[in-house]
């Protein structure tokens, strides 16, 4: 098993590259890869299957990485994320290890919303995140 810090170092220069260079996947994932989109239900199989699917992907993607935690197997990606100039919205990628690379990828997409008022006299006056 990977030391955290290797994790770390490898998913963020995934991300140095992300949307720009998908020609460098071989360095994060294995060949039998999965990547799953829950929302959906799409499961991909195959690290070749998915490189392709993001090299034809028809909009334009801009991505703020909002934060990384790794630990020796896993790494949680936060980030927003704007398609073709849209309002951004938030993520969050999974990534399982194997070794010293990504086995199995899950990938999050939702809108923000406002918090409900019902809630204030509980919440902190500091943010959870700055806005993105």
């Amino acid at each position: 098993m990977p030391e955290p810090t290797v994790v770390l170092d490898k998913v963020r220069r995934y991300w140095e590259y992300a949307g720009a260079d998908v020609d460098r996947a071989d360095e994060l994932y294995h060949d039998d890869a999965v990547l799953e989109f829950p929302q959906s239900g799409e499961r991909f199989e195959g690290v070749a299957s998915f490189t392709e699917w993001r090299r034809q992907y028809p909009a334009e993607v801009r991505y703020r990485v909002r934060r990384i935690t790794a630990r020796e197997d896993l790494a949680v990606v936060e980030v927003s994320a704007s398609y073709n100039g849209g309002p951004w919205q938030y993520g969050v990628q999974l990534l399982e290890f194997r070794d010293d690379k990504v086995a199995r990828e899950r990938i999050y997409v939702t809108e923000g919303w406002e918090a409900p008022e019902w809630r204030a006299r509980w919440r902190s006056a500091t943010p959870a995140d700055p806005p993105a």
